[in-house]
């Protein structure tokens, strides 16, 4: 259980805390983003007396943090556009060398800390328009604050302007002595209170006198929300795991555009792999998987896919076995194909396919159990196993699949619960309705021997639904028709059709629709729906019940046969 701490510290206190090695950021924080102008609105609010947000700190420890864990070092220096919009940098990582010094990453807050710290200590520089993105290259610039009321060049009526003249200057040498350079403000005689006030009139000598009031109050206010103020109000939560981290981080991080837990985690594999986002792009090419897929496939084969951190030894197994990864993705593709499973139906569901990718990587002679990973496939499908607590479920499977010699086989299929096959399940999938995904996916498995992958084929009724609409038939009782009716939508009247054959076909009656074919066309199509022996003398409306319960005998006998390759269970 994590334990949380809500405290409070000055921005001196803070800034300190980055200097001496306290603070840093875990590596899937992104890179500095704010520019000049968000700096001094920054330092504005301050002086408005804005509140900062809570930042979210994150407490180390030996514990829960491995040795080669990587962390971002805050920024020492930072340059900027000559539109004064920051230049692209990379955080410098590095692993923790004492855990007794350097004790809390930050999980929310880095662009306003960083932006602190370049403020009163870093280095900040101004890139001219036609030099490289250096930072040797650029011009120091200095952020000031203008003391002289009358000299103000900011528009008070602008919408979310700012109320202070703060800004940052390359032009040092032409600076007003009216102007006053923040970070100044870390001298000494600031800091102690008892010669402040000796600073501060030094500080504003060269003021008009109908501007001292003014200027010595914002002296006054800045060594104040610098110095006394506790302006750093954190949340600090102890006990927490990277994999803890990394989720709190996607719940709570704010800053513009959200990240998504598989982006972060690119992030970090990076790290260890700078050229993994565009092997990654290729494999998307070719079989169309996405970055959270190819992770959590990672994480499976090389680590725990329970954790959605990749840590440095599973990042280089990724990259020392990249050669043998992609060529599982491949077999795959060839024993989908194989056994008449078009890998397009997963792309809602790739969780699905792990357990046989690992098969497929760490056991040679996997084609061998073709069969069983078919009655696999179809069972998770069918029974909906992955519809929630997907990774502790692909965490168990692993663990079974490892205990059979990395093998899928139907006796550890049915060893585990979810995936037996029993009365029950093959009743719910029997009572699956049009809208239901079961239902489209049992009657394509069922299909799979004839289906075209070139056409699109839709969920049809074969005693059109409009038709339960309209007056009872002659010759049947109240009750069977309201039992007709509450059936009308279940598997049992349900069949799969090309879809410009449904558009043809429409309402019209399941006797007119067969009665228009000819003999060759009545075959296959009895063969296509799985229609009873007998459904000559089924097919009108009045007669549902018989042919919805000769149906589905029929199919049940048939799922079976799919689940188990067997006609009992």
């Amino acid at each position: 259980m994590s334990k949380i701490k809500n405290a409070s510290i000055s921005i001196y206190e803070a800034l300190n805390n980055i200097e001496n090695g306290k603070y840093v950021m875990p590596a899937f924080q992104r890179q500095y983003v704010w520019s000049m102008g968000q700096i001094e609105k920054l330092w504005d609010s301050i002086l408005l007396d804005y509140p900062l947000a809570t930042f979210l700190f994150w407490h180390l420890d030996s514990d829960n943090t491995p040795l080669d864990t990587l962390f971002c070092n805050f920024l020492k220096e930072a340059s900027f556009s000559n539109k004064k919009n920051p230049d692209s940098k990379n955080y410098e990582l590095s692993t923790i060398k004492d855990i007794n010094i350097t004790d809390t990453a930050v999980l929310d807050g880095q662009q306003r800390l960083t932006s602190l710290y370049l403020s009163l200590i870093g280095s900040t520089y101004i890139r001219q328009k036609f030099a490289r993105k250096k930072l040797d290259s650029g011009i120091v610039a200095k952020l000031l604050i203008e003391l002289n009321k009358n000299k103000q060049s900011i528009d008070d009526d602008e919408y979310n302007s700012k109320k202070y003249d703060v800004k940052f200057t390359e032009k040092i040498g032409k600076v007003s002595p009216t102007q006053f350079e923040i970070r100044k403000i870390l001298n000494e005689r600031f800091r102690n209170k008892e010669t402040r006030n000796e600073a501060i009139e030094e500080a504003i000598v060269c003021v008009p006198p109908d501007s001292k009031n003014y200027a010595k109050g914002i002296m006054e206010k800045l060594c104040c929300k610098i110095y006394d103020e506790k302006l750093i109000q954190y949340t600090e939560i102890s006990d927490m795991t990277q994999d803890d981290a990394l989720e709190m981080f996607v719940r709570f991080n704010s800053g513009g555009k959200a990240l998504s837990k598989s982006e972060i985690t690119m992030s970090i594999l990076e790290v260890y792999w700078p050229s993994a986002k565009t092997e990654f792009g290729e494999i998307s090419k070719i079989y169309g998987f996405n970055t959270d897929f190819i992770i959590r496939t990672a994480l499976l084969l090389y680590g725990n896919v329970i954790k959605s951190v990749i840590i440095k030894q599973i990042a280089e197994d990724l990259k020392n076995n990249w050669e043998s990864f992609k060529q599982s993705l491949t077999n795959l593709d060839c024993l989908l194909e194989d056994i008449g499973i078009d890998k397009e139906r997963f792309k809602e569901s790739w969780n699905v396919l792990l357990p046989i990718i690992y098969c497929i990587y760490y056991n040679p002679n996997y084609i061998n159990d073709k069969a069983a990973i078919k009655i696999y496939l179809v069972r998770a499908i069918l029974f909906t196993y992955f519809q929630s607590g997907t990774t502790s479920k692909l965490q168990k499977l692993k663990s079974n699949i490892i205990k059979c010699n990395c093998r899928i086989t139907l006796e550890m299929l049915d060893q585990i619960t979810e995936l037996k096959v029993t009365e029950g399940k093959i009743d719910d999938i029997l009572n699956s309705e049009k809208e239901s995904r079961v239902a489209k996916e049992a009657l394509y498995f069922l299909s799979s021997n004839w289906l075209n992958k070139n056409f699109k084929y839709e969920l049809d009724h074969l005693h059109p639904s409009s038709r339960f609409d309209k007056s009872k038939p002659d010759f049947m009782t109240v009750q069977d028709w309201d039992l007709a009716k509450s059936n009308r939508n279940r598997l049992a009247n349900l069949h799969l059709l090309e879809g410009s054959s449904n558009g043809g076909k429409s309402d019209m009656s399941l006797l007119e629709y067969y009665n228009n074919k000819n003999d060759e066309q009545k075959a296959i199509f009895r063969e296509q729906a799985f229609l009873p022996q007998n459904v000559s003398s089924l097919l009108q409306v009045r007669d549902f019940n018989v042919f919805y319960n000769e149906r589905r005998k029929l199919l049940r006998n048939k799922l079976i046969e799919l689940l188990t390759l067997d006609n009992t269970i």
